[in-house]
């Protein structure tokens, strides 16, 4: 979701035809007055509102966040952004070759955009690996990417993050990189340009000695006491004031699933050293969500998921962990928390805002949400939304799950102060 200066709120979607090769996306929007009580209709025919769209075994979009320019005083006022990665697949083996972040956007609400950019960029100081899976690409294309998260600010800029994999060769780890944009044209007209800079390093993303599982996709990035997959995907967010960006992800640097966090005071073009959010060891954190205090430039609200850690967490068996085989994986309980404090003066002090949840199960194995989110409103209130387990499933087992995997959301006060460091427990505050 994304709302721009006049109320105006738009939805993004990405849609994949399981009949066909057809992938793509699009925004939609709901007009003034109508406070989201309803979006408009994507036409049958024409392309109102559509961003992208393709036919073509060798393209998959994939992961889109929207945005819009909601400072008042903005030269681009009202301007609406799509961040997203475009899958570049072999045609005859389907064989991957590269996924680079693409990005477009609107002059007239969403009803037209602007031809999709390629705006991940070049860069030979950070991305010095090269293109083994397609050659024909530069070497110094950062093309490994995936989890863009757009921002704006005051001065009608934009500023992208994502997560990259083009570190240098002998570099196991990935990276946390941004491009800064400069918008202009109009998209009606098809003169719109995103205009982007080439990228600057956010920050390290440890990935060295994560757990994996094999959802039947091979092995991948998981939580095993869950079983779930998950992403080190960052999220950037900047206060009404625009005047400060922070981002956050999570990684494994401490031998465990933690949550790092970061600032730019400039724009985006530089960013302070990362630090760990959580206070709390022993335990997987992940799915991260930020925001900003309304008028606070530096009073920082997080979220994330919590889930108990299964032995020997830190030896991906081969083949990946697996329910059954490894003790401790797909039983293990978790929780959804709330954090808080000021600047980056971590650890931040959290409180649990779920219930203690069990694993999904059934047909519903394997995944959890992938993202979540959270605002503060005007009176430091944290308003966190997130998926969980706690319910029964109704009709079980006709339908393959004994819990539903239902989505929620909650008014809290945000916490402000540090966290106590040492071992937590799932569903105990710290």
């Amino acid at each position: 979701m994304a709302f721009d200066s006049q109320g105006r709120s738009y939805f993004s979607c990405v849609l994949f035809d399981i009949a066909s090769n057809a992938s793509g996306l699009y925004v939609t929007n709901s007009p003034k007055g109508a406070d989201g009580s309803f979006f408009f209709n994507v036409p049958m025919l024409g392309r109102r509102y559509i961003v992208a769209e393709d036919n073509d075994p060798a393209v998959a979009h994939d992961k889109q966040f929207v945005i819009a320019d909601y400072f008042p005083g903005s030269p681009n006022r009202d301007n609406v952004y799509v961040t997203w990665t475009v899958f570049n697949l072999d045609p005859n083996t389907g064989n991957y070759k590269s996924s680079p972040i693409y990005g477009s956007m609107s002059t007239d609400f969403a009803r037209t955009w602007s031809r999709p950019q390629e705006i991940s960029g070049n860069s030979p100081a950070l991305c010095s690996f090269g293109n083994f899976f397609d050659p024909t690409r530069s070497a110094n294309d950062c093309d490994f990417d995936q989890g863009a998260d757009p921002a704006v600010l005051p001065n009608g800029n934009l500023v992208v993050i994502f997560n990259n994999g083009n570190t240098a060769a002998g570099n196991p780890n990935s990276q946390q990189l941004a491009v800064v944009c400069h918008p202009s044209g109009d998209s009606t007209a098809g003169t719109a340009n995103l205009n982007c800079a080439p990228p600057t390093k956010v920050g390290d993303d440890i990935t060295q000695g994560e757990p994996q599982c094999d959802f039947g996709r091979g092995p991948e990035e998981c939580i095993p006491g869950a079983y779930i997959r998950t992403n080190d995907f960052p999220r950037i967010v900047t206060n009404t004031a625009g005047t400060t960006l922070y981002a956050t992800w999570q990684d494994y640097r401490n031998g465990e699933f933690d949550i790092q966090v970061t600032k730019s005071t400039d724009g985006g073009v530089t960013w302070a050293s990362e630090k760990t959010a959580n206070p709390d060891t022993g335990l997987d954190h992940y799915f991260p969500a930020i925001d900003l205090a309304p008028k606070k430039t530096d009073r920082v609200g997080a979220s994330w998921f919590r889930t108990a850690r299964v032995p020997d967490e830190n030896a991906t068996p081969s083949g990946g962990f697996a329910p059954g085989t490894d003790p401790g994986v797909g039983d293990r309980d978790s929780d959804y928390v709330v954090a808080g404090g000021t600047n980056l003066d971590t650890p931040y002090g959290f409180k649990v805002v779920s219930p203690v949840f069990p694993p999904p199960n059934g047909n519903q194995s394997g995944f959890n949400g992938d993202y979540s989110g959270i605002v503060i409103n005007k009176g430091d209130e944290c308003h966190p939304i997130w998926s969980d387990t706690r319910n029964v499933d109704p009709f079980a087992p006709a339908n393959g799950v004994v819990n539903d995997e239902d989505v929620f959301t909650d008014n809290q006060g945000c916490p402000n102060g540090k966290g106590k460091v040492g071992p937590g427990t799932i569903g105990k505050n710290g």
